[in-house]
């Protein structure tokens, strides 16, 4: 049985229910014979990749939801061999080469030179017909080392007439000029919370899900407050959602019921109020250990960066210059992530910092 997220997931662009503007505009590029590559922006849970497949789904047709993984090896210029996870269809490939660190540049060079240079020989329809080319799907693009951006930018150049890319990134200001410039850029903003209203009413009709009231402005009230607590993020909101059907057979509209904070979040927030509150090397110490035990599990350093940043601004709110302090320091160091690799350093110096700044300003 698979999760609401994925059962109500949309296809197709047909089947898209808000930012018509960008549908049809996503509609108008894949009908027409000059598609060009794209860099996809927005914030998590926006719905950034579920445009991107319904979009492949109108180019190619239901071929591309044919998915398979295959692992490819890479060898590096010291002669170390890279497995890489490379999930595929047959007519794209989507790949996340931030994964494999500092030797993502080695990962652009090979596969794509590789895909480039085999031209689509499946003509048996229309669509193929209009569309000789591969789209490559690069996820977390604006996590790319600067090398691998410039050979992605020799990519785009060379093999234009095989590959279409597709770069999907957060945000993009980490994406070198060159690259923007060769790209038509998109951004899916995240849905408003009456949008995300409407969708989880439409899964709770098809659920039959049982409220203990049917006043519809109560029933609004919930699902809105669903959308505020996931801070407009519809993956996280569905996920809310269907974990609060699962807690209760009668869903209480009145009541205010309590959204699954993750255990990664719970910590970080918890190292922010502890860098607040204790400033000492014994503190340092301890947060260290934390730190480790995120990385270790997978959370990437940014996020960690990132998410201690928002709660110091919460916990310092109304001192200006302090706040204003404290993200010039995440900055510095968000720039060393991205151009480093021992992690624990760049958010260890943050914490440091950050300590410093709340005693000098506080």
């Amino acid at each position: 049985m698979s999760l609401w997220v994925d059962k109500y997931r949309p296809k197709t662009l047909a089947q898209l229910s808000y930012h018509k503007d960008i549908t049809q505009n996503l509609q108008a590029l894949s009908k027409s014979g000059d598609f060009p590559h794209l860099l996809v922006y927005g914030p998590s849970g926006a719905g950034k990749k579920t445009r991107i497949y319904a979009t492949l789904h109108a180019i190619f047709g239901v071929s591309v939801e044919k998915l398979k993984i295959d692992v490819k090896t890479f060898t590096t210029p010291s002669n170390r061999k890279l497995e890489f996870n490379v999930l595929s269809s047959p007519h794209h490939l989507e790949i996340t080469p931030s994964d494999m660190g500092n030797n993502d540049r080695v990962v652009i060079q090979d596969l794509l030179k590789d895909v480039a240079s085999t031209e689509q020989v499946d003509f048996g329809n229309q669509s193929s017909k209009r569309h000789r080319f591969k789209v490559v799907i690069i996820n977390e693009a604006d996590s790319l080392s600067r090398d691998a951006q410039a050979a992605l930018r020799r990519t785009m150049e060379k093999y234009s007439s095989n590959i279409r890319l597709i770069l999907v990134c957060n945000s993009i200001s980490n994406i070198i000029a060159p690259i923007k410039s060769r790209t038509l850029l998109v951004r899916i903003p995240s849905p408003s919370v009456a949008e995300i209203s409407l969708i989880l009413h439409d899964v709770a009709q098809e659920e039959k899900v049982k409220f203990s009231s049917t006043d519809q402005q109560a029933l609004t009230g919930f699902y809105e407050q669903v959308a505020t607590v996931s801070n407009r993020n519809l993956r996280r909101a569905l996920l809310a959602f269907e974990t609060i059907c699962m807690q209760n057979e009668t869903i209480n509209v009145k009541q205010m019921h309590s959204v699954i904070v993750l255990d990664w979040e719970l910590i970080i927030r918890n190292m922010a109020k502890s860098i607040s509150t204790t400033r000492n090397v014994a503190n340092l110490a301890k947060l260290r250990t934390a730190t480790y035990e995120l990385l270790s599990h997978c959370i990437p350093a940014r996020t960690i960066l990132k998410g201690l940043l928002f709660e110091l601004i919460k916990l310092e709110k109304g001192k200006t210059k302090l706040i204003a302090e404290i993200v010039k320091i995440a900055s510095i160091f968000d720039e060393r992530l991205s151009l480093g690799t021992k992690s624990i350093f760049h958010i260890e110096g943050f914490i440091a910092k950050s300590m410093v700044a709340i005693d000098d300003l506080s």
